[in-house]
């Protein structure tokens, strides 16, 4: 295991994984929670939670984004830290609904027709946030490389992208963290 990963994956145990009964997003009970912000936001991970997304994704990659909130933290640390290196990747946020005034639309940031996207989420349970975003994507006329996750808890969004013809790749999963996946 890298430094980076070992050092992200203490990180998200220490300070992002939370234990007692919580409700999730689909309804369900679960006697485990994980808050990836506490990890992607905090100045001493950023670094190394970039790196590693950096590591994953295709070098030809053009764009990073996807349905705000949880792909924001990822994709805009990760553009960044790109830029120290060299490497143009633009940002951009899906938003949840059409925007009616100004520019209009669902998409905020950086996004152009024909650019190689890479569609991001903080932590998924089913997958169904990370293709509503590929979808909004692929309308404005870019090609989706791939979809990535910080954490999997969830274990069925790599079949639901695959269903799409997407990549789906997470950093870390429900079992890395001490948990069975709680698919939908």
């Amino acid at each position: 295991m890298s430094d980076a990963r070992e050092r992200v994956l203490e990180h998200l145990l220490a300070h992002s994984v939370r234990r007692g009964d919580f409700v999730l997003k689909s309804g369900r009970r679960s006697s485990w929670f994980i808050d990836s912000k506490q990890t992607i936001c905090a100045g001493e991970s950023m670094m190394d939670v970039a790196l590693l997304v950096l590591g994953t994704i295709p070098a030809e990659a053009t764009a990073i984004g996807g349905l705000t909130m949880g792909a924001d933290g990822l994709s805009f640390i990760t553009a960044g830290v790109a830029a120290t290196m060299g490497r143009e990747l633009r940002a951009f946020s899906v938003r949840k609904e059409v925007k009616d005034h100004g520019a209009g639309g669902r998409i905020a940031g950086c996004l152009a027709p024909g650019d190689l996207v890479v569609v991001t989420e903080d932590t998924v349970s089913r997958g169904t946030s990370l293709l509503e975003a590929a979808r909004v994507v692929r309308d404005a006329g870019a090609e989706v490389a791939m979809v990535i996750a910080l954490v999997d808890r969830g274990g069925t969004a790599a079949g639901l992208c695959a269903a799409e013809g997407i990549e789906f790749r997470a950093l870390f999963s429900a079992p890395d963290l001490g948990f069975d996946y709680e698919g939908a």
